[in-house]
């Protein structure tokens, strides 16, 4: 084997891996009960999959083609540093509207946290007056 084959191999496994965890991604989508759960798995292992996928296909054309794509590399990136974010956003604004946990949640640690800024407004406010 030389080593381009094993490149592209490499490559083909990476695709495999994130096809696999594309999959796992969609399990938790369906058994999860909330939507911070579900947002929780859409968002990680999804990304992971993404990434994995197109870590494979740069290893592949750059082994395959000898041919250094800098729009996989971008995507790379860019769906490194916004997946997270709005992941983080769109549970903020689920909890900002109020949707309610799930049954079997043990602590909502946020409500403290949004409840304290609120009690310091309330008063700053009356403290004014």
């Amino acid at each position: 084997m030389s080593v381009n084959e094993i490149g592209e191999f490499i490559g083909a496994l990476l695709i495999l891996t994130g096809g696999i965890a594309s999959v796992i991604s969609v399990f938790g989508l369906i058994r999860l009960p909330d939507v911070y759960t579900r947002s929780h798995a859409a968002t990680k292992s999804s990304t992971l999959a993404v990434l994995l996928t197109l870590s494979g296909t740069f290893l592949y054309f750059w082994f395959h083609e000898q041919f250094i794509s800098v729009r996989v590399l971008l995507g790379i990136v860019f769906v490194f540093l916004t997946a997270p974010v709005a992941g983080h956003l769109i549970i903020r604004a689920a909890y900002r509207s109020k949707v309610k946990l799930a049954d079997i949640s043990v602590a909502d640690e946020l409500y403290d946290v949004l409840h304290k800024e609120k009690d310091e407004k309330e008063k700053k406010e009356g403290a004014g007056k």
